[in-house]
């Protein structure tokens, strides 16, 4: 019998839970520390308990022949650090329907509110959903708000980010990644804000792990879904024991405390 869009959410997102790693960052700019020892470090998010692993389509078929494993979700938003004033206009570079083909478990879009080209990147997520749909393939909406047009209202503490969780999900995502928005409180109101699972990005790039772990915590007490979180992940000397660490809170219910000895430093 043929998966169905519930098998393949409870594949990845196993009681609506999820350890999410992306490693799609080498589109963006490369070299990117970890990545260039990609098949390592998949494996090593694999051997830890990750639930999907986010990859663009290329990369997404190596892997998949590689190692048979079937929890990949292919990226198909894609720009570089070389675009200038257009360098965060993500642009589609794959379809739903060959995303399926290749393998892909899902598929995932991105959309950076408040650029100049929000309008496109909305247009973008919302034909992925709908090629999606007939195929019974789960979507994950990247929705970031940090473009300059973007326009907070004085009653929002989320600063935007509700507001980004609400569109991935009116739009037909089925999971969404956004920003850690600063206080559980405040998260609360982003997972308020829409019935399907929230994850969580890795934040600043000098947040340390530990202090991420804190973070994961928090997020999950304020009913978030889980995490996507690359470089904190792949670019770790030990990735495996990160992936463990992240698992222990999300699936688990341990504390940042617990989770923090399974890394073994």
């Amino acid at each position: 019998m043929a998966d169905t869009l519930g098998d393949r959410l409870e594949r990845i997102l196993p009681g609506g839970r999820g350890v999410w790693i992306p490693m799609d960052h080498g589109v963006s700019g490369y070299p990117e520390s970890g990545l260039e020892r990609m098949d390592s470090v998949v494996d090593s998010a694999i051997e830890g308990g990750a639930d999907a692993i986010v990859l663009h389509k290329g990369a997404l078929s190596h892997q998949l022949g590689r190692t048979g494993w079937g929890s990949f979700v292919c990226h198909v938003s894609a720009s570089t650090v070389h675009g200038g004033p257009r360098s965060k206009y993500k642009v589609s570079v794959a379809s739903a329907e060959e995303c399926w083909q290749r393998g892909a478990v899902g598929v995932s879009g991105q959309v950076n509110l408040g650029d100049e080209a929000e309008p496109e990147m909305i247009s973008q997520l919302g034909n992925l959903t709908s090629e999606a749909f007939p195929l019974g393939v789960p979507v994950l909406g990247m929705v970031y708000p940090r473009g300059p047009n973007l326009k907070v209202a004085d009653d929002d503490d989320t600063g935007g980010v509700a507001h980004a969780a609400r569109i991935a999900w009116e739009l037909g995502c089925n999971v969404v990644k956004v920003p850690w928005n600063g206080s559980a409180d405040s998260f609360h109101r982003v997972t308020d804000a829409v019935p399907i699972p929230v994850l969580i990005a890795g934040g600043p790039r000098d947040t340390s792990f530990r202090e991420l772990l804190d973070i994961v915590e928090a997020a999950m007490g304020a009913g978030g879904g889980g995490v996507c979180m690359g470089r904190q992940v792949f670019g770790a000397e030990d990735p495996t024991a990160h992936v463990r660490a992240l698992r222990a809170i999300v699936h688990d219910g341990a504390s940042a405390a617990e989770a923090t000895e399974l890394l073994g430093e």
